[in-house]
Formats: structure tokens, C-alpha cells, sequence
């Protein structure tokens, strides 16, 4: 609607009074006209209104209260469909003007708040743009109730009380006014539902801690979940303080699991420590154990958190993950898929015409080392496969020994950690099982069995430290592989655990000019990982001392390119904090100073979703390089790192990629499948699946090889159909070509990672928290695939096995109150982001009803399909106790 002329200017306004004057039965040829288009009700209450309109002129007070008295009761009780404005603001618009013009002749009375409450709801029809008058003449009216004038009403104020408070922030004026209205703004949106805009308001005038005293039992969920929504939306320092909100509402109605959630968003361990003392139920901080096993990171509880010693030892085993093969193995029990897989099943060639089947008879040691590592990937902790624990028979003098030894050199000790994988998170029969390589007179045997130890310790912490035991002793061994495999095994067993006796054995490594270049870059990643997102000066200074002191040769080894990426794990996720140590780096020499510049920048702001870091990674990808120079990899990766944040990022990213593969030079269209692949991990979006198959028909055989990698990483542990007929077709178009068949089996084997029950995805808890461990694994290995000739398709394919850090059971496992598994309904379908919607909307669409324990697709959400029991987590996902409902009464 626009609005018509102000009663103020001009014409208007005598016309107006004209009519007013002159007698109904001879008016104005044009009214006529517009009169006769009124029914006559509308024609009655538009004469009231002027009637009264002109009574409020009287020079009678007791004519003018009646008459104001009169016209308020007009507004409120009119009512009006969504489309058109009230009848008595629409009849009372030509007036506006006459009535402010009346406004400022009037002397200081009640009447004349009264005219003022009039004026300001007028206004919200007609003020000009930017006037603020509604605003302005509600500051000066009575201090009744402002919700008797009605939702709109109130939102517009709120709109202009965000405008006025910027204006007198900026000419530093007082708001004490402004913030009375803003206390009874949010009391009134409060009580009918408006928690979101409450909430704007609030952020708006700065003040989001009045929220606390207006939040009761039957509106602080939707408060929080709106809260930590549009957290991801804010900059920062801002998004902190709207969670450390969220944190203490949470707190305050007892609802301690999303606490503990925001807890570890935030990464603050005092806030975690509050959230135990607080709760006093034993059964509900079993909860928070598991939910603090699958983030993944090291937390010791005191006595504090549990007086009880063997409680408290049960909880930390929980947060330790003792019980996670065990869980693993119950939900493959129930899906039926024991079986142990072979690589023959999953390539399935029979599938293929007769060519491609032909050349794979060939036992050539590069198809048996994809054999192996497809093996591992396959078998992740099923603990039996059909190549490395067979049961040894007296006349071939055990088999697994066999296989073994149908790999080479490297291939050996990629063989035998994949023994690790098979046995993942089962630790007493691991050790068992790998002890045997120790006694192997092949180095890199030894080194394998050593990286196979760390493997089978990963995510699972032990009080009595096997791996440290058992790894410790070989760190500085002469062999400087058998050295890698145990600084990488202890990299993966002791990821974020900021363990201080190992950084006492590997620091001393860096600083040694000795120290062969392998050795010293596997041991700033294992520095990295161990202290990951934690900031520590002394490992951070260590490397950078480390990175300065290479040789001009050496920088132009792919090899050193780990030490940058071992100092940016360092910053993992922790923003401003890095900026010191990115200084430092731009001292370094100018062939590694680009490269350590973007990997620092790119880990830092990973998973928050910055904006301007995404533009400044984007600048430099449009740069033309000089020779010898790479940074643009770490930066095109860096994109996906701080864009998948959130769902709309993380599309607008996908976006930005296709564009860099038009026009981008050829180094960046080789680490954009990787950045795709980061952003779908474990799901395999149908834009990027068909962009990635475009890509691994590429001329360039870097780019194709990045693109079938990334295939496999997009659909990693779904066992996607799609894809795995992509890869098949795959093998039989490269089945002359080594090196890209080593790819596509390697794709294979991760698309069935654990037979379709693990995922690689970091994210987790409806996509709510990001594992910093998780998400350094990944990097790590995107980082090796941007170095693909030389890592992956070269000596050190061990990298492949940093991926274990992201490997996590896909799955939602019920288990009862002695933590037994339970099964019970459940219904699995499309999550649906419900923030700020009205009333109590689904949150799942599509769903199927299956009995637990079932797998979770990504994207997919669970909820309990019966009322018999209720889960102790808001959110269903890796293992839930289940409470019995003490009100539940069985249908008859």
C-alpha cells in the first residue's frame, strides 16, 4: 500500500476538513462516488470516526476523553483479514496529519498521552520511511499495555526501536527509555510464541541476558534451538555469546544433554565439568559419557562429577570408547553382514565384459596393495577378513603370512597395519593379533605391525596406554621407516589426547638435523593431531624451527609440505588465535611462505562457516602463480573447510568450485575434487557425483585420479549403487592404466567402508558439533591426495590410513539402563530443520519404521516410535539410554 498524502501537506487536508463541515446530504461529487462503494456499516463507522475526529478538537476535556476513548476501542476491537489494513487505521488516514497538527497545540495532560498512544498506531500506517513516529509518539504516550494494539503493532516498534537504538549508539545518547519498551516487547512476544523475535530484538539493542528472566518451561527449547541456530549465522565475538546463552537457559531448566552440546561446541571444558556437577542422575551422565566418546575427546572425571569409584570408572570407560567395538558388532549381528568380504566381492568384475576381467588376473604387487587397503576398508572392525586373519593351516605355513608377503617394500607395511583396521577399536585381541609382526626380521613389517597398533587404538583410550608401551621404544629406532610407523601410530592412537610424555619423545625429533625429511614431516602431523585445536606454543614453535631450518632443496620435497599442515592442526577451528603464528610465517622463504599462509588460514577457520576467510581463499585462487609455486591447493581446500559449516555455505561453496573448474588454471582443477569430496563426505549429492564422474574421464590423469579418490570419499560407507556402478565402469575403462586402477580400487573399498555401516562424516549430533579429531584426519589425507604421485600413488600410501581418525559406526544403537541393547521402534527419516516455526511441527518427513539398531543416512534423523520408553538424549544418534516411561500404560 502506498501511502496516501499526509493530512500535512497541502490539499489534502482542507479538502478533509470540507467534508467534515459541510452537511452529509450535499457532499462532494468525487465522495459521492467513493461513499458509494461502502456498505453501509463501513459507511456509519467511517462518519463515527470522523465525528470523533472532530470531538477530540473540542475545546471540551470531557468531549475530547470520550471521543479518544471511544476511538481506541474502534482499533482494538477491529479485526481484519492477513490482506488489507483494519477499517478504522484505513478510514482514520486522511485525518493523520490534522490530528499530529492538533498533537503539538495540546498542553501536557493524560489526554494528551492518550492522542500519542493514538497517533503511534496510526502511524504504523502511515509515518514516511525512516520517521520513526510510531516509535517516537509511543515514547511519549500513556505506559499501558502495548500488546492491546496487536501483533503488528508490536513487531513494528521492534523494528524501530533496532533503528533508534543504532542512531544513539552512534551519537552515544542514553537508552534508558528504548530498553523499557524492549523489556515489554520481549514479555509480550514471550507469551505468544514470537521467541524468534524477541530474540532479534535483543541482539539488536545488545542485550540478549534479559532473555533469562522471560524464558519459562514452555518456550526455552524453541529459545535455545533458535539460539544455536542462528549462532552459525553471526560473526564473531557475537555467536558466542548467543550459545553461552543458550548454555545457561539450558542449564537453569535442567536440560543438561543440549548444555553439554553447547559445552562442546564452545570447546569449553569448564563448561562441560559444570554440566556433570550439576546433574545428579547417574543414568543421564552415562548419557553425556557417550556423547563425549563420539566427540572424541579426552576428559577425565573426578570426584567431583561422581563421588561413586566404580560409577566413575564405568563412565570413563564409556567416554573412552571401551565399548564401542562391541556396539559395532552387535548392530552388525543384527544387520547380518558377519560375513568377511574379499576384494573380489566388492569389485565385483563379473559385472564387466570380458576385457577388464582378463587383465586383472595379472597378481601384480600395485593390484595386491589395492587388494589390501579395499581389504581393510571393507573389514573395518569386523575383526575377520579373508586375506589377513584366516587361521594358519600346517601345510601353507599360515596364509595371512602369504599375503603379506605378495606385497612390496611399502606395500608390506601398509599390509600389515591393515590387520590394525580389521581389528579396529578391539584392543585386547588387536595386540594379540599384530604381536606376531613384531618378531618379523622385515622393517617394514615392524613398521606396519607398529602403525596397525595405533590404528587399533584409535578413538579408544586405555588406561594402561598399550600403544605409548609398545610404540615408544621404536620412535628412534636407525630404520627411519619403522620410525615412521610408530610416530604415525602414535599420531592416530593418541589424536587430541595433547598427550605431554609423547610430545617429550617427538619434539626432540624436529630439532635433530639428522632427522631424515620423512621422519621429521610424519612427526609434526602426529604432533598435530595429538595436539590438535589446542593452541600449544611450544609444538607450534618446534615446527615452525623445524620448517625454517630445510634446506632450498628440501622445500621443493612434497614431503615438507606436512609441516605446515601439522601447524595449522595446531589452530584447528580456533580463529583469531592463529595470527600469531601467521606472522611468524611470513618470514619464512618465499617458496613455502604462500603455502604455510593459506594451510594456517584454511585450518584455523574450519567448520565456522567465515565468510570473509572464504573470500580471501577465493582471491587467491584467482592469482596466476609463478613457477614452482603450489599454495593454491591448501587454498581451493580451504574453501570446503570453512564453508561446511552449514547446509546454505556448504551449497554456495559447491557453487563457487563449479566455477573455479571453468576457469581455474590446471593445479586448481586438481584439488577441487578434493575440496567437493570434503564438503559431501559420506553424502554423495547427486550434482557433485555427476561432476566428479565428468572429472575421472579427464585428460589430465592428476585430475581424473583426485576425482575417482573423491568418488569413493563422497560415498564412503553408504554403499551408494550409483557410484559403485561409476567405479566399476571405471576399472574396465582404466584396466591398461596402473595407477588410475589403483584409484578406483581404492574408491571401491571406501564406498564400502565397514560394509556400509561407518561413515567419514566429522559432523555429528544433527550436524550440531564438528569432531576436531575427525576433521584433522581428513585434512591430513586431502593434504597427502594433493601430493598424489608422491603420497598415495607412491611410496607412502600409509596416509590412506589417517582416515581411520573419521571412521565412526553410522548408526543409532538403544541400550537400557544397564546400558544392555534394547530394541524398540524407531522411525528413520529426512531430517526437517523446524527453527522458529509455529506450534509443534514434525521434525522427520518420509520416515519408515524400523527396530534399533538401525543406520542413519546422512541427513536422516530417528525417533522413538513408542511412548514406552524416553531417551535420555535430545538428539538420536550413536548410543541412547533409554528411560522407562514411569506413566506409560499398555494399550489393551
Amino acid at each position: 500500500m502506498t501511502p496516501e498524502p499526509n493530512g500535512a501537506s497541502g490539499s489534502g487536508t482542507t479538502r478533509e476538513e470540507a467534508t467534515v463541515k459541510v452537511p452529509a446530504k450535499d457532499p462532494k461529487k468525487k465522495d459521492e462516488k467513493k461513499d458509494d462503494d461502502l456498505s453501509d456499516e463501513d459507511l456509519a463507522l467511517k462518519q463515527q470516526l470522523e465525528l470523533y475526529v472532530e470531538r477530540v478538537q473540542d475545546a471540551d476535556p470531557g468531549l475530547q476523553k470520550a471521543a479518544l476513548e471511544s476511538m481506541r476501542q474502534e482499533i482494538r476491537t477491529s479485526t481484519s483479514s492477513m490482506t488489507s489494513v483494519p477499517k478504522p487505521l484505513k478510514f482514520l488516514r486522511p485525518h493523520y496529519g490534522t490530528l499530529k497538527a492538533y498533537y503539538e497545540t495540546m498542553g501536557d495532560s493524560d489526554l494528551k498521552k492518550y492522542l500519542a498512544d493514538i497517533l503511534s498506531v496510526l502511524a504504523l500506517t502511515m509515518s514516511a520511511e525512516g520517521e520513526r513516529e510510531s516509535l517516537k509518539y509511543r515514547l511519549l504516550g500513556s505506559e499501558g499495555d502495548i500488546g492491546s494494539w496487536g501483533h503488528e503493532y508490536v513487531r513494528n516498534l521492534a523494528g524501530e526501536i533496532a533503528q533508534e537504538y543504532a542512531k544513539r549508539q552512534s551519537e552515544e545518547a542514553g537508552i534508558d527509555d528504548l530498553m523499557e519498551l524492549v523489556q515489554q516487547i520481549v514479555a509480550f512476544h514471550m507469551k505468544h510464541n514470537a521467541e524468534p523475535e524477541a530474540v532479534d530484538l535483543l541482539m539488536e539493542v545488545e542485550d540478549l541476558d534479559l532473555l533469562i528472566e522471560h524464558v519459562d518451561n514452555t518456550n526455552f527449547k524453541r529459545t535455545c534451538l533458535y539460539l544455536t541456530s542462528a549462532a552459525k549465522y553471526l560473526p564473531g565475538p557475537d555467536d558466542l555469546l548467543v550459545l553461552d546463552i543458550a548454555y545457561m537457559i539450558d542449564i537453569k531448566f535442567e536440560e543438561y544433554a543440549n548444555a553439554l552440546q553447547i559445552a562442546l561446541y564452545l570447546d569449553n571444558l569448564q563448561y562441560v565439568k559444570q554440566v556433570f556437577t550439576a546433574c545428579d542422575d547417574v543414568l543421564r551422565k552415562k548419557q553425556f559419557c557417550y556423547i563425549l566418546g563420539r566427540q572424541g575427546i579426552t576428559f577425565e572425571l573426578d570426584e567431583e562429577m561422581c563421588a561413586d569409584d566404580e560409577e566413575r570408572y564405568a563412565m570413563q570407560d564409556i567416554i573412552n570408547n571401551a565399548k564401542l567395538s562391541e556396539g559395532y558388532l552387535a548392530l552388525a549381528r543384527d544387520i547380518e553382514v558377519m560375513e568377511a568380504k574379499s576384494p573380489e566381492d566388492i569389485y565385483k568384475a563379473h559385472l564387466l565384459d570380458g576385457r577388464a576381467s582378463a587383465g586383472a588376473s595379472v597378481d601384480s604387487a600395485r593390484q595386491n596393495l589395492a587388494a589390501t587397503f579395499v581389504n581393510a576398508f571393507v573389514n573395518a572392525g569386523f575383526g575377520q577378513d579373508k586375506l589377513m586373519t584366516v587361521p594358519s593351516d600346517a601345510a601353507t605355513g599360515g596364509s595371512s603370512g602369504n599375503w603379506l608377503f605378495k606385497n612390496k617394500e611399502h606395500g608390506k607395511a601398509s599390509a600389515a597395519a591393515s590387520l590394525g583396521m580389521i581389528l579396529l577399536w578391539d584392543v585386547d585381541s588387536g595386540l594379540a593379533q599384530i604381536d606376531k609382526y613384531f618378531h618379523s626380521n622385515d622393517n617394514y613389517v615392524i613398521a606396519g605391525a607398529l602403525l596397525g597398533v595405533g590404528i587399533v587404538n584409535c578413538s579408544v583410550k586405555n588406561d594402561c596406554d598399550p600403544a605409548l608401551a609398545l610404540l615408544a621404544d621404536y620412535v628412534d629406532k636407525e630404520d627411519p621407516f619403522i620410525r615412521i610407523g610408530a610416530i604415525m601410530g602414535l599420531g592416530v592412537a593418541y589424536a587430541g589426547a595433547q598427550n605431554e610424555q609423547i610430545r617429550g619423545k617427538l619434539m626432540p625429533i624436529l630439532s635433530d638435523s639428522k632427522t631424515p625429511l620423512d621422519v621429521v614431516a610424519f612427526t609434526a602431523i602426529s604432533l598435530g593431531l595429538i595436539y590438535v585445536g589446542s593452541c600449544n606454543e611450544e609444538v607450534a614453535q618446534a615446527i615452525i624451527f623445524a620448517l625454517m631450518d630445510r634446506s632450498e632443496a628440501e622445500l621443493q620435497d612434497p614431503l615438507t609440505k606436512f609441516l605446515p599442515l601439522g601447524l595449522g592442526l595446531l589452530y584447528l577451528g580456533k580463529q583469531e588465535s592463529v595470527e600469531a603464528t601467521a606472522e611468524v610465517s611470513k618470514t619464512f622463504n618465499e617458496k613455502i611462505r604462500k603455502y604455510c599462509d593459506m594451510t594456517l588460514l584454511s585450518c584455523a577457520y574450519a567448520g565456522t562457516g567465515n565468510v570473509l576467510k572464504v573470500q580471501n581463499l577465493l582471491g587467491n585462487c584467482a592469482q596466476h602463480l609463478e613457477k614452482g609455486e603450489n599454495y593454491q591447493g591448501p587454498a581451493v581446500l580451504g574453501i570446503a573447510m570453512v564453508s561446511m559449516a552449514e547446509e546454505l555455505g556448504l551449497d554456495m561453496a559447491i557453487r563457487t568450485l563449479e566455477h573455479l573448474l571453468q576457469y581455474g588454471e590446471q593445479n586448481i582443477r586438481r584439488s577441487v575434487p578434493l575440496a567437493l569430496a570434503l564438503l559431501c563426505i559420506s553424502n554423495p549429492k547427486v550434482n557433485v557425483m555427476d561432476t566428479l564422474s565428468r572429472l575421472s574421464h579427464d585428460t589430465d590423469s592428476e585430475v581424473a585420479s583426485a576425482a575417482i579418490i573423491s568418488l569413493g570419499l563422497i560415498g564412503a560407507g553408504t554403499n551408494n549403487a550409483r557410484i559403485a556402478g561409476m567405479l566399476r565402469n571405471l576399472s574396465s575403462y582404466y584396466y591398461k592404466d596402473a595407477t588410475l586402477l589403483f584409484c578406483v580400487r581404492l574408491a571401491q573399498g571406501l564406498v564400502h567402508l565397514g560394509k556400509g555401516l561407518l561413515t567419514l562424516n566429522p559432523y555429528h549430533s544433527d550436524r550440531f558439533l564438528l569432531s576436531p579429531v575427525a576433521l584433522a584426519g581428513l585434512v591430513t589425507f586431502l593434504h597427502a591426495c594433493l601430493e598424489m604421485k608422491a603420497m598415495v600413488l607412491g611410496r607412502y600410501h600409509i596416509v590412506l590410513y589417517f582416515l581411520v581418525l573419521a571412521m565412526q559406526p553410522r548408526m543409532l544403537m538403544t541400550v537400557d539402563e544397564n546400558l544392555k541393547p534394547l530394541s524398540v521402534p524407531v522411525r528413520v527419516g529426512q531430517a526437517v530443520d523446524v527453527v522458529g516455526q509455529a506450534g509443534r511441527p514434525k521434525t522427520i518427513t518420509g520416515f519408515q519404521t524400523h527396530s534399533t539398531p538401525v543406520l542413519l543416512a546422512a541427513g536422516d534423523r530417528a525417533e522413538l516410535a513408542t511412548e514406552k520408553y524416553i531417551p535420555l538424549s535430545p538428539i538420536l544418534e550413536g548410543f541412547v539410554i533409554l528411560k522407562e516411561n514411569p506413566d506409560y500404560q499398555e494399550e489393551s
